[in-house]
């Protein structure tokens, strides 16, 4: 996480964008913090119920929520927390701003987007922090002789579940490459050749379509290592593509919520290390949520990041706290960021 954003290999120095009114020495200073027990809670004072917008099972998002959940329970900052299980970023955000979801994890640039929609709204979107990097894998089959993006014109891929992250990052990638895409069963537009027909699958679906050959590329957003991805590569040999070109005209045209990340030598059994796109993963709620809450998750997400690991996860990301304030642009929630001006001292 980066929040769970280390890596077993040494990474190009990322961008440091800090909020507004945090000042940069605070990122430096919270890592070294000797971070205080979670306040006191009554049942008067804190929610009855908690629910964590998460993703799709196998996914890092759902591990992720699920172990929040479990941890804002464990700790008393909620009479009882869950997690949800969703399709992804855009669903999540939904479910956050309709109140089904109190709290959600998405994306930075599904974020922004939903953000920007909604322009001066009265209720908004605002982060408790940057939790984890997430890298957009394109997942081929070892076997297929794929080694390129531009070498899925005339092919099928799967672009992720509709109200996912993915759906709205992969469609970016298609067309930085110079690719134009269609549905299944659509004739491309007069006179345009690289074409890739494509699918709104999940994960899930989309690695059982990539076994079965009904795919030819599977696009997932999610942490390093995403358990389905390394159960599927256990089955049937997996490769991922460098996507690392594609970075100047994506954030050309979309803005620096994309960065070069390497998805490690070892994260995935057989598979060598390879260029991704990273986009950073946050955990959002609504700006009209309490400010006990608030402050009692930020006391939770530095305090006791070793419980919010996921399991396949360990040894390879990690919750960072001198990088939780590193938001992406979204602003904090002011409760947020008045608990790290305070556990900075």
């Amino acid at each position: 996480m980066s929040g769970m954003s280390g890596l077993a290999a040494a990474l190009p120095p990322r961008r440091a964008v800090l909020n507004a009114g945090l000042a940069a020495g605070l990122a430096a200073g919270l890592a070294g913090l000797l971070i205080p027990a979670l306040n006191a809670c009554t049942a008067e004072d804190r929610p009855g119920t908690v629910t964590v917008a998460g993703g799709e099972p196998g996914g890092f998002y759902l591990e992720f929520a699920a172990l929040l959940a479990e941890s804002l329970q464990r700790h008393g900052v909620a009479a009882s927390a869950s997690a949800l299980t969703t399709g992804g970023s855009l669903d999540n955000l939904e479910q956050l701003l309709t109140g089904q979801a109190t709290l959600a994890v998405a994306l930075a640039d599904a974020a922004a987007q939903t953000s920007e929609a909604r322009g001066t709204s009265n209720v908004g979107i605002t982060a408790l922090g940057r939790v984890y990097e997430n890298y957009v894998h394109c997942v081929v089959r070892k076997a297929s002789g794929i080694r390129d993006l531009t070498e899925l014109a005339g092919r099928t891929v799967a672009v992720g579940e509709p109200g996912s992250g993915t759906s709205l990052t992969t469609p970016r990638l298609i067309e930085a490459a110079g690719l134009a895409s269609v549905a299944v069963g659509e004739s491309p537009a007069a006179g345009v050749e690289k074409t890739v027909t494509v699918m709104n699958l999940g994960l899930n679906a989309g690695l059982a379509a990539l076994q079965n050959g009904s795919v030819d590329a599977l696009f997932w957003s999610g942490g390093v290592p995403t358990a389905a991805i390394a159960a599927t590569n256990n089955q049937v040999a997996l490769a991922f593509l460098d996507l690392s070109p594609l970075l100047p005209k994506l954030r050309t045209r979309y803005g620096a919520f994309y960065d070069r990340v390497l998805i490690p030598e070892g994260a995935y059994e057989g598979i060598p290390a390879v260029w991704a796109v990273g986009v950073a993963n946050l955990l959002l709620c609504r700006s009209d949520l309490d400010e006990r809450t608030v402050t009692r998750t930020v006391e939770l997400l530095v305090g006791h990041a070793e419980e919010l690991i996921p399991r396949s996860s360990l040894g390879v990301q990690f919750l960072s706290p001198e990088s939780l304030i590193n938001t992406a642009g979204l602003p904090l929630h002011p409760a947020a960021a008045a608990a790290y001006r305070k556990l900075h001292g």
